[in-house]
């Protein structure tokens, strides 16, 4: 079976050709086009993958669609009486409609449905009189700047102060934006702090009015306890006044005795205590 021809249409189609100085990267351009009606996956490959980065070196080309392929060529001594054996190949494979994965589609693909085309590589130097066209073409377009610069200087410091502007409300909204939510954030920590202090005074009047309460009670018990006291040693006193300072009275006769008695702990330490006694 006769193997495929390419369904891809390159541009360039044989030869991909590098113009130095070759100091530098020199780079060029593979255009693929798609004329089918069906998903292509193309692969490119080199015989010296270590000279050339090749951005991108695969992937999926849609129905009528194209992609650019860059090949970049590091920089080397070149000499002119070295012929150049560096070769490139396109390899392509019609893809499903529905394909993502491309690694699986190049493993699982058979070489009768493989297309390839080959191109080689070609350097060249610029001469003389290329080199004069080439300055006469870098110098046009930048006549053509400093021209157009010239024309429109107004308008273009004009959009930038409009830019500029803008910008400018910007950062100043921001700024005011940040300024407000500063200032909430000042005032919920004043109202927590004045609550914090409030809570505080509380709890300490909480714990003035328990220990006042406290001592109150210890104070009254204390107080009752002598009263107490001071009636008892009274009756008893005044049987002791009764044997000893009573007058003459007969059988049943009410005896009344007043004697100073001294009461300790007591407000009224000089009290008077009146015993009746009934005989």
């Amino acid at each position: 079976m006769s193997k495929l021809e390419q369904v891809l249409i390159l541009d360039p189609p044989t030869d991909l050709r590098f113009r130095g100085p070759f100091t530098d990267v020199v780079t060029a351009n593979l255009k693929l086009k798609n004329p089918s009606e069906r998903k292509v996956c193309f692969k490119v490959k080199t015989t010296a993958p270590r000279r050339y980065c090749v951005r991108p070196n695969s992937g999926i080309i849609d129905p009528g669609a194209a992609v650019i392929i860059s090949v970049m060529l590091q920089p080397f001594e070149y000499d002119p009486n070295e012929k150049s054996k560096h070769k490139f190949m396109v390899q392509t494979i019609f893809a499903p409609a529905a394909a993502t994965d491309t690694e699986a589609l190049w493993k699982d693909a058979k070489p009768d449905d493989l297309m390839d085309s080959k191109l080689r590589c070609v350097f060249e130097l610029p001469s003389e009189n290329d080199k004069v066209n080439d300055a006469d073409s870098a110098s046009k377009p930048a006549a053509v700047l400093n021209s157009s610069k010239l024309d429109v200087p107004v308008a273009g410091k004009a959009v930038s102060a409009a830019l500029d502007d803008s910008e400018m409300k910007k950062i100043l909204e921001e700024c005011r934006r940040l300024q407000t939510e500063a200032s909430k954030l000042n005032e919920e920590n004043r109202q927590l702090r004045d609550e914090g202090v409030r809570l505080r005074k509380v709890q300490r009047g909480e714990h003035v009015t328990s220990n006042s309460s406290s001592a109150l009670g210890q104070e009254s018990r204390a107080g009752s306890l002598p009263s107490l006291l001071v009636v008892i040693a009274a009756i008893f006193l005044g049987f002791f006044l009764d044997d000893g300072s009573a007058s003459d009275a007969s059988s049943g006769s009410l005896l009344r005795c007043t004697r100073p008695v001294p009461v300790p702990n007591h407000p009224h330490a000089d009290c008077f205590i009146t015993v009746m006694i009934i005989h």
